[in-house]
């Protein structure tokens, strides 16, 4: 083995990777049978074992995508189905290193992402002494809808399976399987806040990281009705063997399809025929039990170390892809509190126009306050949590997207140019962002190590919480008003409408 060709072995085979600036690399190492054929729908089984050794240069190729956000191209030319694979990134690829780990689940509304872009790239974290996994799971219908025939939750039984991989296996990358932490943005928080409720994952992770943890989970009953929905696109039942006769591809085009009529199912579906996307995890009673908010209050996650928060101005950068922004009307603000909100956002926030209030009240329904009932269920079920929120705003269109949703990944990961990266900070990030990243990677990799993120943990009484931002701070939760509104809501699975 040379510094250039690291080899490791798997308990499935040897790997080789490569050198990366400073960390060795492995890419596209499957942790599971692809899941085709007789596999379609099922539960993942581990990965065959191979002879030789395996070359983990490539990333492994992003399952079939929602097209409704431009991603579908990720995955046109991929019939091979191998899509359960991770990547290892190690500043110490040796047995005996003991390094924490830290383990990415992407964001992309539970129907698009993959681990293989730019921006997820762990080199710079890995530099930071800790060894870094990454993964694609199945998405969107594949990975989540609730058919007949399948156990519901395939892409979180995917995850569960690559910690088990993690637990298996990363040691002999330098990693400390008694170390390890799940983090994740987005809809990738909303699987780290269903790992912490799921009694298949429990014990494989020490410490987990929730950016932005979404509301959507979906009632049984609402998500059987949503994949009757799906099924009938392409003129079959919502069973595993009538969609099982139909091509991995085209199943997103039959999930977008329902997406862009959502607004007629508001008789049925309720708050769920208001947002864009019709997917997202199912609390079945089985592979999850109860949604993550009641899970955490009655303690299943009190000896998981937890870190959540959100970005300040969450909804901006949506509202800029619907070209919303400076354009909201009065009834369109109005409409947002009606359907989202449980309380007088006009009296809270009394000198507010109809552009703030929609964009409070949809940053709040979807992001703001399931990450801060999301750590308040962490206290009340005994356990601890610390709590942060990004305030620094984004350089783009002049600083109008404000500290906007999916801020945080590039200053998490220290991957400041390329790709969505650049359209957030520019071709050019300023010396702001570099600061911010280092602070950012500096608290995640301390949480990771077991030393804390360094500042205190939320507590009921004071709730305090770091701000970053050019001057970083430590105060009480500044949406406090936003806070007051939401204190008697109750985050749990979307029901299906009588």
């Amino acid at each position: 083995m040379s510094a250039e060709e690291p080899e490791v072995r798997t308990k499935a085979g040897a790997v080789r990777g490569a050198a990366a600036g400073g960390a060795a690399v492995f890419r596209g190492i499957p942790f599971a049978e692809p899941p085709v054929g007789a596999l379609r729908f099922a539960a993942p089984r581990p990965a065959r074992s191979w002879d030789g050794v395996r070359p983990a240069l490539e990333f492994g190729p992003p399952p079939p995508q929602s097209s409704a956000f431009g991603m579908d191209a990720l995955s046109a030319g991929d019939t091979s189905g191998d899509w359960l694979t991770l990547n290892v990134w190690t500043p110490d690829p040796g047995p005996g290193a003991g390094l924490p780990v830290m383990v990415w689940l992407h964001g992309g509304a539970y129907t698009i992402g993959t681990s293989g872009l730019p921006e997820y790239d762990g080199g710079r974290l890995a530099r930071e002494g800790v060894v870094v996994v990454t993964l694609n799971q199945r998405l969107g219908v594949e990975g989540f809808a609730l058919i007949e025939g399948a156990p519901a939750n395939r892409g979180l039984l995917d995850q569960v399976a690559a910690l088990e991989w993690v637990r298996d296996n990363i040691r002999a990358f330098g990693g400390d399987p008694g170390r390890v932490t799940l983090f994740g943005e987005s809809a990738g928080a909303g699987c780290v806040a269903a790992l912490l409720a799921m009694p298949r994952a429990r014990g494989l992770f020490r410490r987990a990281v929730a950016q932005s943890v979404p509301a959507p989970f979906l009632s049984a009953e609402l998500a059987a009705e949503v994949a009757v929905e799906f099924a009938a696109e392409l003129a079959l039942r919502p069973t595993a063997a009538d969609l099982a006769t139909v091509a991995p591809a085209r199943l997103p085009s039959a999930a977008d399809s329902v997406g862009a009529r959502l607004g007629g199912y508001a008789d049925r579906w309720g708050v769920l025929a208001h947002t864009s996307v019709a997917i997202s995890p199912v609390v079945d009673g089985e592979v999850l039990p109860v949604a993550p908010w009641e899970a955490l209050s009655s303690g299943a996650a009190r000896d998981v170390d937890l870190l959540v928060g959100h970005t300040r101005d969450e909804y901006r950068l949506f509202m800029a892809f619907a070209g919303t922004l400076g354009a909201v009307t009065p009834e369109q603000a109005d409409e947002a509190v009606r359907v989202f909100a449980p309380g007088s956002y006009r009296e809270a926030f009394t000198d507010a126009g109809p552009e703030e209030v929609y964009g409070l009240v949809r940053s709040d329904w979807l992001f703001r306050m399931p990450s801060l009932h999301l750590a308040e269920a962490q206290l009340s079920g005994g356990g601890r949590a610390h709590f942060y929120e990004l305030t620094w705003p984004a350089p783009a269109m002049g600083g109008a997207l404000g500290a906007c949703h999916g801020l945080d990944v590039p200053l998490v990961f220290g991957n400041l140019r390329g790709g969505l990266p650049s359209i957030l900070l520019g071709e050019e990030p300023p010396a702001e962002a570099e600061a911010l990243s280092e602070s950012f990677r500096a608290a995640w990799t301390g949480f990771a190590a077991g030393r804390g993120p360094g500042w205190g943990a939320y507590e009921a009484g004071r709730r305090e919480v770091r701000l970053f931002d050019v001057v970083p701070e430590v105060v009480p939760y500044p949406e406090e008003a936003s806070r007051r509104l939401w204190e008697g809501h109750v985050f749990g699975a979307l029901p299906l409408e009588a």
